[in-house]
């Protein structure tokens, strides 16, 4: 008889990766578990998962603008819409130099 491995990667990893709403904060520090209960009744805004892992690394700045973005982008049709973690940056205009 054959054995199976088990699956390493895709949904697998993505369960195990521990995934939690940068939007809640804990009073000890680290986040709320990704989800909510009921999204009619409730008092907070549309939550933001990420990995617990990425999570750690990110500044308060990169934090609030992660949750403002995904919060902007609504629930059009009532699906949620995805929200890349990181702004990407603009690049800087260059002023034209004048000429004398």
């Amino acid at each position: 008889m054959a054995r199976h491995k088990k699956p390493s990667g895709g949904l697998t990893k993505w369960f195990r990766e521990g995934w939690v709403d940068i939007s809640r904060k804990r009073k000890g520090g680290g986040f709320m578990p990704c989800g909510r209960k009921s999204a009619r009744n409730s008092k907070r805004g549309y939550p933001k998962c990420v990995p617990a892992s990425k999570a750690a690394r990110m500044t308060k700045s990169q934090i609030r603008s992660a949750v403002r973005r995904k919060r902007a982008a609504g629930n059009p049709g009532g699906k949620p819409r995805n929200v890349a973690t990181f702004a990407k940056r603009g690049r800087k205009r260059r002023t034209k130099r004048r000429s004398r």
